[in-house]
């Protein structure tokens, strides 16, 4: 994933080194039963493999495949380690891609397919190109989120559901606290992988892409992290044509040798042939990690419709064993070899059903939409629901309401960020919220922190300080000699609602043409218009200094503030 290696992912957090973070929690699992077993299914593979592609083995600069200049940690073991099986996927004499050809684990989600083959193409036209083909960024799909979970995603390309990978506290995994207050992994405290692509969400900050071109960077959408981990792969003006590039690149992902191999084992094998399958009939990864068979929904969800119910197609028969080698990692002593099915899982550590009482997703309540004037409050406030997966509220739930993007605006107290709990009904709402001075557009999102659940999205904008009434602040007489300057200031005051108005624009206009009363311009010629003018923090603004030319009259002098409020005054020339 990419996620905690290589020089573009979130290495040494802490100030320790990744190898340090990741020696405790990795080196353990891989047995020396299985490593052999690996190495014999490795070495089968290369009979079939495609031009140009090596399955680990010395590099073009001879480092034994790893060429990524990283900080040389393990894996951390969370992605999913199958190998395809030993067979091509295209029968001698089938036609390469033809419908049907090769097993199960040939077929790609027909979405997914279609997001790589998209950011592929995309990239090829770009400066940004570096000889990336679309069966790379399945192998890493395959191996990350076994393909969007099975291609458990909507008509957009979004999955149905979150895909997370482990919790990254330091408990057999690296220690990365949160970057993103929980907004892509629904995690305050911790950073999770997220998506389809396993980024994590500092990385995703950087590398995130709009594949889609929706206007937005969503990891959990197959089409921006597909163009997301082609252009990360394409750093640094690797050529992925060169094998000594192309290992350098995997390994960006994951510092991990028996990592490259498997992806090296994918990419071959679908560099072979694959072809498109419906969405949600791909097959899920039996090993664990983000996507695969333990990482199904609850039965009866609409994430597993159509299939069945089985969230998947599962490799090989009933009673019949697989015909894909045991994955790394199994114990000594195992004896090796092909395994029939899964694990039963270990007595006393039952798999807990999802609870019917528990949120399933947090849904918008009212308005989406909320406008204020400057300095004022929000006639409104964002609300949202946390509902079960049968749209029952649920008590309780803390929701996080965070105001995003270059604005002024505050919740009650001062605040950015507040936390506050649903009711009885499951609603929470977000405390009051006051616009600032700032005239613009911003966001305020609520989220449900560690829950996993996506976030809600409310659009607010702020308009113009605005004043209902002008008012002068002294009572004396405007008036002025013949050439001479008008004694008193002018100064009014700006209101709105009975309070001061700060930041209101004001335009100021004299009477009488080219004659009369005036105001000096920087290049001391007679103004008689003023704009762009603006009340202060108390609502007042005083004006420059008035002059009189040498033609005696009344005249008046007209104040228009934004919001409507106006103002007249006279103005007297002295003969």
């Amino acid at each position: 994933m990419a996620r905690y290696h290589g020089r573009h992912a979130a290495a040494k957090q802490d100030g320790t080194s990744a190898h340090r973070r990741f020696l405790g929690g990795s080196r353990l699992r891989r047995g020396l039963g299985a490593t052999a077993v690996a190495a014999v299914a490795m070495a089968a593979l290369t009979a079939s493999q495609a031009p140009g592609v090596e399955l680990g083995g010395k590099g073009a600069d001879g480092s034994n495949g790893r060429t990524d200049g990283g900080n040389g940690a393990p894996g951390d073991d969370s992605y999913h380690t199958e190998l395809p099986p030993l067979e091509t996927p295209n029968p001698p004499g089938s036609a390469p891609g033809a419908p049907g050809a090769g097993g199960d684990e040939s077929g790609i989600p027909a979405s997914v397919l279609a997001a790589y083959k998209k950011a592929a193409r995309s990239l090829a036209s770009s400066s940004s190109g570096c000889g990336l083909r679309w069966e790379l960024l399945a192998a890493i799909g395959k191996v990350e989120s076994g393909q969007a979970r099975g291609g458990a995603v909507d008509k957009e390309g979004t999955t149905l559901r979150p895909i997370l990978g482990p919790v990254l506290n330091g408990e057999g995994f690296a220690s990365i606290k949160d970057t993103d207050g929980g907004e892509y992994d629904g995690d305050a405290a911790y950073d999770r992988a997220v998506g389809p692509m396993q980024f994590i969400p500092s990385t995703w900050a950087r590398w995130g892409a709009d594949g889609n071109g929706d206007g937005k960077k969503d990891p959990n959408n197959v089409h921006d992290a597909a163009l997301a981990a082609g252009r990360y792969l394409c750093a640094d003006g690797r050529d992925l044509a060169v094998k000594a590039d192309l290992d350098r690149a995997i390994l960006s992902y994951n510092n991990s040798s028996d990592y490259l191999r498997t992806v090296l084992a994918w990419f071959a094998y679908y560099r072979d042939g694959a072809h498109g399958v419906p969405d949600g009939e791909g097959v899920l990864p039996t090993s664990p990690g983000a996507g695969g068979l333990d990482d199904r929904p609850a039965k009866g969800s609409p994430e597993r419709a159509g299939d069945g119910g089985s969230g998947g197609k599962k490799p090989g028969k009933p009673g019949k064993p697989s015909d894909r080698p045991s994955k790394p990692g199994n114990k000594p002593g195992n004896g090796g070899g092909n395994t029939p099915s899964p694990s039963p899982t270990p007595p006393g550590k039952p798999t807990p059903s999802p609870s019917p009482t528990a949120p399933a997703s947090l849904e918008r309540v009212g308005a989406q939409e909320f406008t204020a004037v400057a300095g004022d409050d929000f006639a409104g406030s964002p609300r949202v629901k946390a509902e079960t997966s049968k749209g029952k509220g649920v008590n309780g739930v803390r929701v996080q309401f965070e105001i995003r993007g270059e604005t002024g605006a505050v919740f009650d107290g001062g605040a950015k960020r507040k936390t506050v709990s649903t009711n009885a009904d499951g609603v929470a709402t977000a405390p009051r919220l006051s616009s600032g001075t700032k005239a613009g557009d911003f966001t305020v999102r609520a989220t449900a922190p560690g829950r996993g659940l996506k976030a809600v999205d409310f659009r607010a904008s702020v308009t113009a300080a605005q004043a209902d009434t002008l008012a002068r602040t002294g009572e004396g007489a405007l008036e002025s000699a013949k050439g001479g300057d008008f004694a008193n200031d002018v100064e009014v005051k700006a209101t709105r609602k009975g309070k001061a108005a700060s930041g209101v624009a004001v335009s100021a206009a004299l009477s009488g043409g080219a004659k009369g009363p005036f105001f000096k311009g920087a290049d001391n010629k007679p103004l008689r218009a003023l704009s762009g003018l603006k009340t202060n923090s108390k609502g007042v603004l005083k004006l420059p200094q008035l002059h009189a030319d040498d033609n005696p009259g009344t005249y008046t002098l007209t104040l228009k503030a934004n919001g409507g409020a106006k103002l007249t005054v006279k103005l007297t020339i002295k003969d």
